[in-house]
């Protein structure tokens, strides 16, 4: 039997950790701030310097190779954009996943321990019931880990075609304007 003041430990435990879950988020979002607010910042100059070289152009010819040249650095800059939230994402997912992970072995223990004591003080006769609840609960942690497992490998999974769609990206653009500086 848990008494209060076991309760309030662990309530306090709960609190420090969705606190600290909480801040993590929140570094999340403050980066993703910073980078858009970099982005912004940086699209605002280009804009100027694109303005002011298409009014500067004297035929339609030089205004088509402008254009074709400011096509490829676009596309990489979207690419590495999206390169950036990726990672900020994957890092704030990480941390939020070891914390997780942390948090769920540490009550996974606390509560294999309850059960121990509970077992311990169990009336007699009832072994078979302490053992089967023993048996769910490992077999709710074989369950978890095996969800955990699976999320490990569908995340490299999404990060690995991520990449590879980037670069098939960037390839793309830079073979697009190549020819269009061709023509």
């Amino acid at each position: 039997m848990l008494t209060a003041e076991q309760v309030i430990v662990a309530q306090k435990a709960s609190l420090e950790t969705l606190f600290g879950l909480t801040n993590k988020a929140f570094e999340g979002v403050e980066k993703l701030v910073e980078l858009n607010l970099q982005v912004a910042r940086a699209a605002l100059g280009e804009a100027a310097e694109s303005t002011k070289a298409a009014l500067s152009v004297k035929d339609a010819q030089e205004l088509m190779a402008l254009q074709a040249g400011l096509l490829q650095p676009a596309a990489e800059k979207a690419a590495a954009y999206s390169r950036h939230l990726y990672d900020i994402a994957a890092a704030t997912s990480a941390e939020v996943s070891k914390v997780a992970e942390a948090t769920a072995a540490e009550t996974q223990s606390k509560f294999m321990n309850a059960v121990d004591g509970a077992m311990k003080n169990a009336p007699a006769g009832s072994e078979n019931a302490m053992a089967l609840v023993k048996s769910a609960v490992a077999a709710a942690n074989n369950a978890f880990e095996g969800v955990q497992k699976a999320v490990k490998q569908a995340t490299d999974a999404a990060e690995a075609n991520f990449q590879s769609i980037s670069a098939s990206a960037t390839k793309a653009t830079q073979a697009v304007s190549k020819v269009k500086r061709a023509a």
